[in-house]
């Protein structure tokens, strides 16, 4: 923990506690230090079915290295003896491949780029808290900031909040919500999940709620890291969409944000960081649009095709998954 914590930038992403909450794999930290200096890359090990190798990916969210310094302050000889050193741990392990999102916020494409393998995926959208919050509303969309005008003539009141009974609350808005949307399995968190998060040592985690009278409309899981909010979950009761009470909280958060110092209110993107609705609808808060990477490196390129054949996927199909040999897995997984 003590590497996270005094890295020049990390978001709760990156932290231990997060990293033991996903169940896919074991987590660790790879950590290479060099003069004082070091870069550390907290990964999933997963075992490969079926075979004596292994695969690393990362964490839900935006995860990716982390250092003391900042990635454009790394020099190039530093950054090429920890790119030898994770390569000979990697072929050690008999890892076949390595997947991990990397954060918008953080240059990390100055280390990634030595080894190749950096993949655009699309943009997320983020606020930036330095400026006043009347210079931020100029850039609502004109529907957005009718929307938050309407909330406000409407009374609608914003609770931030750590208690259980709240958390529960926000849980069954969200669990309603995904429902909803017929979303997977695996995006319906545990009661465990939300309780865990709230309740972190490692990182800030709060609820705030929206509530219309005495009633709880909408809520937002939010994570405090650094200069750093990230709007890890968000949900609104299907009777009260129609009021678009998330756009309120969304500005309500904005002005949490400034009062605690932070910089950015990181909205993320779209679903599988496609320019959908779901982009559009973050879009209408904020035109600053970051762009947003994963690393995807085959360690072991002969084995690597021997399990997308043996999995049955085709080798030149234009499916973007990554590593192609868990995709007919990942989704069965998912229905």
């Amino acid at each position: 923990m003590w590497y996270v914590k005094n890295s020049a930038e990390y978001d709760f992403y990156h932290t231990w506690y997060y990293h033991s909450l996903d169940q896919t794999g074991d987590p660790f930290l790879f950590i290479y230090e060099e003069n004082g200096n070091y870069i550390a890359f907290p990964l999933l090990n997963r075992k490969i079915e079926d075979s004596e190798f292994s695969d690393l990916t990362s964490v839900y969210g935006y995860t990716g290295p982390i250092s003391n310094l900042k990635f454009e302050e790394l020099n190039d000889e530093f950054m090429e003896n920890f790119k030898r050193t994770f390569l000979s741990f990697l072929k050690s392990r008999e890892n076949v491949s390595v997947f991990s999102r990397l954060h918008p916020l953080f240059h990390q494409n100055f280390l990634m780029e030595k080894f190749g393998g950096v993949y655009q995926n699309g943009k997320t959208i983020n606020i930036d808290l330095t400026v006043p919050i009347e210079s931020q509303r100029l850039k609502y969309r004109r529907t957005t900031y009718d929307a938050i005008k309407r909330s406000w003539r409407q009374g609608l009141t914003a609770k931030e909040t750590r208690e259980p009974e709240d958390i529960q609350i926000f849980k069954d808005i969200y669990i309603e919500n995904m429902k909803r949307v017929g979303a997977k399995d695996y995006y319906l968190f545990t009661d465990t999940y939300f309780h865990d998060m709230v309740n972190a040592e490692e990182f800030d985690c709060r609820v705030l709620l929206v509530y219309h009278g005495d009633k709880a409309i909408c809520g937002s899981m939010v994570t405090f890291t650094g200069t750093i909010i990230e709007g890890h979950l968000m949900a609104t009761r299907t009777k009260y969409l129609s009021e678009s009470p998330s756009k309120f909280l969304v500005d309500e958060i904005s002005k949490l944000g400034r009062k605690h110092g932070m910089q950015h209110y990181h909205l993320g993107g779209g679903f599988g960081y496609k320019e959908d609705t779901l982009f559009n609808w973050k879009l209408g808060f904020s035109d600053l649009m970051l762009n947003y990477s994963s690393w995807r490196y085959i360690t072991d390129e002969a084995n690597y095709n021997t399990l997308v054949k043996r999995s049955g996927v085709d080798q030149n199909t234009d499916v973007d998954f990554f590593p192609l040999y868990r995709y007919s897995q990942t989704l069965n997984s998912l229905k």
